[in-house]
């Protein structure tokens, strides 16, 4: 199954534990770990189910391509990594 890992930031709002999903594209696999935490998409997307400006999500360690469908594939065991960008100096 892949793995979906979520940025520590967020562990100071919610519980972000590893998602373990047999998705066989990223939209499928983040709708899998919104199903379990449904506070985790208003973080991750914005109101049109884009990603928002400041997230972005690395697939086996390659950006994913598109921002909009996430129609990314995925492999049974791709390791996905949500991260979210820090802003301020």
């Amino acid at each position: 199954m892949a793995q979906l890992h979520f940025t520590r930031q967020l562990a100071r709002f919610m519980d972000v534990p590893t998602v373990d999903v047999a998705a066989p594209r990223l939209r499928a696999a983040l709708d899998t770990a919104f199903a379990q935490q449904p506070r985790l998409r208003g973080y991750v997307l914005d109101e049109q189910g884009a990603l928002r400006p400041n997230v972005v999500i690395f697939i086996d360690g390659v950006r994913c391509r598109e921002r909009r469908v996430l129609d990314d594939a995925l492999r049974p065991d791709s390791q996905v990594y949500i991260l979210q960008a820090l802003s301020g100096g």
